[in-house]
C-alpha cells in the first residue's frame, strides 16, 4: 500500500501524453485549482485535486475514432482544446484552419471532409470519454464525488455542454473549477495573459460559473507563476491535500494498465495477460508482486504514438517506426518520476530490449537487464504475437512459441525466460543448443568460473572430484578458443550464460 496521490501526480503524465498536451499539464491545472480552491475556502482540497489529475483517463476511449475522423488522434484532440463549443463558426474555424495541417494537402482535405460530414462525433467522443474515465476512476476507488465529476468535464454552465446538458449548481463544484482551470490553462499556453482574461470573462455565466470566474479574475496575479513555471511537480508535491491514506499500487496498476490498452482494438486486455503469464512464469514469489505491476504498466507509454501508427495496416516507416520506439522511453519516464513507482520503472521500459543490445529505447544488453526485465519481455513477446494487430493476423499457440524460442537461440531473449513462459503458457519447452558445443554440466562450470571460484571450490558446489572439475575447465577453455579465466568469463556474459540471479540462463 502506497499513498495516492504521489503516484496519480507520475500517472498524470500519461494522461498529458494520450491528449497529445505538454508534459505537466494535469499537475499544472491541479496546482492552479488548489489555489483556486483554498482561495475560496473549500474543504474537500482532495476532491479537486484527485479531478484534475484524472481529467484524461478517458483519452484513450476514443482514440481509434478519433484516428479515423482526424487521422491522428492526437491532433484532433488538439485542434478543438479550448475551443467554445456553443459558437459554430469557432468550431468550423478550427477545423478548416487547424485540423491536419501538417498532412499532405489531400488527407487534410479528406479529413477535414470527414469531420465536417460527422456532426455528431463530437458527442460521441464526450460520451466515450465521460464514460471511460468514470469507470477506470471507479476501478482506481475513487470517490464517488470524483467519479461523478469526471462524467462532468464536458457540461458547461448554461446547459449547453455534455453528455448530460446539465447546468448551474447541477454540474459539482469541483467539475466547475476544472472547467475554469482547464480553460486557463490552453489559454494562457497558447495566448498568453491578457487574451486569457479576456477569454474567461467572456464565457462568464455561459460555460463557466461567475463566481469561479470572479476568483480567478480576483487571485490571477498570484496565479501566473503557476502557469508560467518550468515545472510544477515540487509544487504539486508540497500541495498534496490527502488525508494520508494509503492506496493498493497493484489497483491502480491494473486501472492505468486498461487505460493504455483501450487506445487501440488490437490491445484490449494485452497489459493484464502480459501479467498473467509472468506471474504464472515467476518462481520467486518475493518478487511476484512487482513482476505483476511492471507487466502491468510495461505498455503504459504506448498513449504518445497517435493511433494512425498503431492502426496503420502496412510497415511504418521510419519516422513512425522512431515514434514507436520511444512508446518504451515514455513508460519508464513516467514511472520512474515518483519513488513508489522508481523499483519497477526499469523492468517496465525494458519490455523491448534484448540481450543482444539489439532492442529499445536504450540498447541494453544482457548484463544489464535484471531477470524480471526479462520475464517480462518474454511474455510481452509471446502474448503480442498470440493478438492480432493491423498489420497480421494473430499467431497460433505453437507458431509464437517457435518464434520464442529462436529469440532464445539466437541470444535476443533470455532461455530461461522463455522456458518458463512457454511452461506458464502450457507450450512444449524448445530444445536447447548451446553455444560452443558446450555440455549443460561445462556451462555450470563455466558459470561458477566465471565468478572467480578456484576448482576446488567448483568440485566443492557442485560435488564432484577436483579432478572432473580439472577436466572440465581444461575442455572449456578448448571449445572456447581461450586461455585465461578472464577470457572464459567474457564468452559466458556476451552468450548470457550467467544471469542476474546467478543461476545460466540456459
Amino acid at each position: 500500500m502506497q499513498r495516492l496521490e504521489s503516484l496519480l501526480g507520475a500517472l498524470s503524465i500519461a494522461g498529458d501524453l494520450a491528449a497529445g498536451l505538454p508534459l505537466e499539464t494535469s499537475l499544472r491545472t491541479c496546482v492552479l485549482a488548489t489555489r483556486l480552491a483554498r482561495a475560496l475556502g473549500w474543504p474537500a482540497l482532495d476532491e479537486v485535486r484527485h479531478l484534475t489529475l484524472l481529467r484524461h483517463l478517458g483519452c484513450t476511449a476514443f482514440s481509434h475514432e478519433a484516428s479515423r475522423l482526424g487521422g491522428d488522434d492526437h491532433d484532433l484532440l488538439a485542434t478543438y482544446s479550448g475551443v467554445d463549443t456553443a459558437k459554430r463558426s469557432a468550431v468550423i474555424g478550427r477545423t478548416v484552419g487547424r485540423l491536419a495541417r501538417d498532412a499532405p494537402f489531400g488527407k487534410r482535405v479528406a479529413a477535414i471532409a470527414r469531420v465536417v460530414t460527422h456532426p455528431r462525433a463530437g458527442e460521441r467522443l464526450i460520451a466515450a470519454q465521460c464514460e471511460q474515465a468514470m469507470a477506470l476512476a471507479g476501478d482506481l476507488g475513487m470517490r464517488d464525488a470524483v467519479v461523478a465529476s469526471l462524467g462532468q468535464m464536458y457540461e458547461r454552465y448554461d446547459g449547453g455542454g455534455g453528455p448530460r446538458r446539465l447546468s448551474g449548481d447541477a454540474i459539482a463544484p469541483a467539475a466547475r473549477l476544472l472547467h475554469l482551470v482547464e480553460l486557463v490553462e490552453i489559454h494562457h499556453r497558447s495566448r498568453g495573459r491578457d487574451a486569457t482574461v479576456a477569454e474567461v470573462k467572456r464565457r462568464r455565466g455561459t460555460h463557466l460559473d461567475p463566481v469561479l470566474v470572479d476568483a480567478f479574475v480576483s487571485e490571477r496575479e498570484r496565479l501566473w507563476g503557476v502557469l508560467e513555471a518550468a515545472s510544477v511537480w515540487d509544487e504539486f508535491l508540497e500541495g498534496d491535500a490527502a488525508d494520508g491514506s494509503v492506496f493498493d499500487v497493484e489497483r491502480i496498476a491494473q486501472a492505468f494498465g486498461r487505460f493504455a490498452d483501450l487506445k487501440s482494438p488490437h490491445t484490449h486486455g494485452h497489459s493484464t495477460a502480459v501479467a498473467t503469464l509472468a506471474v504464472a512464469a515467476n518462481d520467486e514469489l518475493a518478487s511476484a508482486s512487482r513482476i505483476r505491476v511492471a507487466a502491468v504498466l510495461h505498455d503504459l507509454g504506448v498513449v504518445s504514438v497517435p493511433n494512425a501508427i498503431w492502426d496503420k495496416p502496412k510497415p511504418l516507416n521510419a519516422s513512425e517506426w522512431e515514434r514507436v520506439r520511444l512508446h518504451a522511453y515514455h513508460t519508464h519516464r513516467i514511472l520512474a518520476q515518483t519513488p513508489e513507482l522508481a523499483e519497477v520503472a526499469l523492468i517496465a521500459g525494458a519490455h523491448h530490449e534484448r540481450l543482444d543490445g539489439g532492442g529499445y529505447p536504450r540498447g541494453a544488453n544482457g548484463p544489464m537487464l535484471e531477470r524480471e526485465a526479462r520475464l517480462v519481455a518474454a511474455a510481452d513477446a509471446y502474448q503480442s504475437m498470440r493478438e492480432p494487430r493491423a498489420f497480421r493476423a494473430a499467431r497460433s499457440p505453437e507458431q509464437a512459441a517457435e518464434a520464442l524460442a529462436v529469440d532464445a537461440r539466437d541470444g535476443k531473449l533470455c532461455a530461461r525466460a522463455v522456458d518458463a513462459v512457454l511452461a506458464a503458457a502450457g507450450q512444449p519447452r524448445p530444445e536447447r543448443v548451446l553455444p560452443a558445443g558446450l555440455t549443460p554440466r561445462e556451462v555450470e562450470v563455466l558459470v561458477q568460473l566465471a565468478r572467480g571460484s578456484t576448482n576446488k571450490q567448483i568440485a566443492t558446489s557442485l560435488g564432484i572430484t577436483v579432478r572432473t572439475a580439472n577436466h572440465h575447465v581444461e575442455n572449456i577453455y578448448g571449445k572456447l578458443g581461450v586461455t585465461t579465466r578472464t577470457a572464459a568469463a567474457l564468452f559466458a556474459v556476451r552468450h548470457d550464460l550467467v544471469s542476474i540471479d546467478g543461476q545460466s540462463c540456459p
